[in-house]
C-alpha cells in the first residue's frame, strides 16, 4: 500500500476529504488549498473542490477570520497587531480582517491587556536588574502585538 502522501484520489474522495478537514475546525482558503496541493491534486480539481466547499459553507474566510480572532484572543493573548500580521499571511482580505478585530469589545482588550500585564510583571519579580525586567515585560508583549504605547503607559503607570 501506497504512504498517504503518494495516494491518488479521485474528485469525490478528495472532496470528501476536504469537507471532513474544514469540518474539523474553521480553516481558511490557503489551507485548503495546500493540503490539495499535498494530496498531489492539479488545479482544475482544487479550483473545483474548493468552489464546492464555498457553495456548501464548509469553507468561508469570514467565518475563519472571525474565530481565529477570538481564540488567538483569548487563549494565546494575542493583540490586534499580531492578529493581523498571522491573518495577512494567511491570505485574508484587509476588510475581513478589520471586521474580524473589530469583533473585540475595545473594554474586554483592555481587561485582558491589564490582567496579562499584571500577571507578567508577577512572574517577573524575581528579576533583580529593574531595567532587564522592563525589558523582558516590553519583548513579552510586542512578541504578542501588542501596542507600543500601551505597554509603556502601563510600565509608566507600576512607577
Amino acid at each position: 500500500m501506497k504512504p498517504w502522501h503518494e495516494k491518488t484520489y479521485t474528485l469525490d474522495e478528495a472532496l470528501a476529504r476536504m469537507e471532513h478537514y474544514c469540518a474539523y475546525r474553521e480553516r481558511c482558503h490557503r489551507e485548503v488549498v495546500e493540503k490539495l496541493r499535498e494530496m498531489r491534486m492539479i488545479p482544475q480539481a482544487i479550483d473545483t473542490i474548493v468552489v464546492r466547499l464555498i457553495e456548501e459553507n464548509f469553507l468561508n474566510e469570514s467565518r475563519f477570520a472571525t474565530a481565529f480572532v477570538q481564540g488567538k484572543f483569548r487563549q494565546k493573548g494575542w493583540g490586534k497587531m499580531r492578529l493581523r500580521r498571522e491573518l495577512k499571511q494567511r491570505d485574508i482580505s484587509e476588510y475581513l480582517i478589520r471586521e474580524a478585530i473589530s469583533g473585540i469589545a475595545d473594554d474586554a482588550y483592555e481587561e485582558r491587556f491589564e490582567y496579562l500585564a499584571q500577571k507578567r510583571w508577577n512572574a517577573l519579580q524575581n528579576e533583580r536588574e529593574p531595567l532587564r525586567r522592563k525589558k523582558k515585560f516590553v519583548d513579552y508583549f510586542m512578541y504578542r502585538g501588542w501596542e507600543t504605547d500601551r505597554i509603556y503607559q502601563y510600565l509608566d503607570s507600576l512607577t
